[in-house]
């Protein structure tokens, strides 16, 4: 039996810089500095997860950083390929661009259960969405990239170009 593979359009676009994303001034040196320390082991969090430093109080800090699907990114000789688990969500609510070298994936699931009995009447509704940009290193190829989604699992593969796709050479290394 064969299985249904929903191939997705990857639009490119291009973006005013003046209107590029707001963020705190100070916002992606605290989070390098945050990186460096877990990288040593020597992280100072809270057992939320959030960082001993962090200069917006937790409730804040939940509304404007939304949680991110899980993504594996594989690289071989010819292309790279990013892997995102989606559970539950649709195709038609995911959208894949590329603006001035960066991909975006971003989506947006929306659920309403209602159930009329004779005695009680339930209404639920839940929503919620998520981003996630990817700079492009300098080697893709835009114009072939693909995207695909099967099963909850969206699959974007990113071929490198021609000229980089060259096979490694060996260098013999000898004997001083």
């Amino acid at each position: 039996m064969a299985e249904n593979v929903t191939k997705l359009p990857v639009k490119q676009e291009t973006m005013d810089p003046a209107l590029t994303r707001r963020w705190h001034p100070f916002e992606s040196l605290h989070q390098e500095i945050d990186r460096l320390f877990d990288d040593f082991g020597l992280g100072f969090r809270w057992p939320s997860g959030r960082s001993l430093f962090a200069t917006q109080p937790l409730f804040r800090r939940e509304m404007t950083w939304p949680k991110m699907p899980a993504v594996d990114i594989v690289e071989s000789e010819k292309a790279y390929e990013i892997t995102a688990d989606l559970p539950g969500m649709d195709e038609k609510n995911i959208e894949v661009k590329v603006t001035d070298g960066v991909l975006t994936m971003k989506g947006e699931k929306r659920e309403e259960k209602e159930e009329k009995q004779k005695d009680y009447y339930l209404q639920e509704r839940s929503f919620g969405s998520f981003q996630r940009s990817f700079e492009l290193p300098e080697s893709v190829d835009l114009d072939k990239i693909e995207a695909s989604f099967k099963k909850g699992v969206l699959i974007v593969k990113l071929p490198k170009k021609a000229e980089v796709q060259k096979p490694a050479k060996k260098i013999e290394v000898k004997a001083a």
